[in-house]
C-alpha cells in the first residue's frame, strides 16, 4: 500500500496546522517548510476544507487553521477522504488493456486476503487522531526552538 502524494501532504498540512494553533498559517509558509510546490498544495488544502478538515479564511489577517481540536481529527478518515482509490488489486479489469475482469477473480482468494491487509491498515490508523502526531519534535524540524506561545502541544 502507497498513499499518494496528495495524502501525504494533506497530513503534513495537518501536522503544521496542529503545530501552529494560536495564529493562522499560509500556504507559503507550508510550503516553504516542507519544500513542496505552492501549487499542489493549493489544491491539497482544498480538498481538507471540503473534509471539514481546516478552515480558511480569505485577506488580511486570514489564512488557515484547524476546523477542529487536533483530537478530533482520525488519521484514519483523513487518508480515506484523500485517498481517490485504494483498491489493491484490479480484480474487475479497470484497469487492463482489455477492459475485462481477471479471469481468476470468480475463485481467487488473494482478493479477500487483501481487503482483510486493508481493513488492518486502516483499523490501525483509526486508531490514532492528528493529536497523536504531535510530539514537539515537529517543531524542532520545524526550525522552531518551541511550540510558539500559545500554541498546544497534543499527544506523548
Amino acid at each position: 500500500m502507497r498513499l499518494t502524494l496528495h495524502t501525504d501532504y494533506a497530513l503534513r498540512v495537518l501536522i503544521h496546522l496542529g503545530v501552529h494553533t494560536s495564529r493562522r498559517v499560509s500556504i507559503r509558509e507550508i510550503a516553504q517548510a516542507y519544500r513542496i510546490s505552492e501549487n499542489h498544495l493549493v489544491k491539497v488544502v482544498h480538498r481538507l476544507g471540503q473534509g471539514g478538515f481546516v478552515t480558511t479564511v480569505r485577506g488580511r489577517g486570514g489564512g488557515l487553521e484547524l476546523a477542529r481540536p487536533a483530537a478530533e481529527i482520525n488519521v484514519g478518515a483523513v487518508v480515506r477522504f484523500t485517498e481517490d482509490d485504494m483498491t489493491l488489486v484490479d480484480c474487475e479489469g479497470r484497469n487492463s488493456t482489455d477492459g475485462k475482469p481477471c479471469v481468476l477473480s470468480p475463485a481467487c482468494v488473494l482478493r479477500g486476503v487483501l481487503g482483510d491487509a486493508l481493513g488492518a491498515f486502516l483499523a490501525v490508523l483509526d486508531r490514532y487522531t492528528l493529536a497523536d502526531l504531535l510530539t514537539g519534535r515537529e517543531a524542532a524540524l520545524l526550525g522552531l526552538s518551541s511550540f510558539p506561545e500559545g500554541d498546544q502541544i497534543y499527544g506523548p
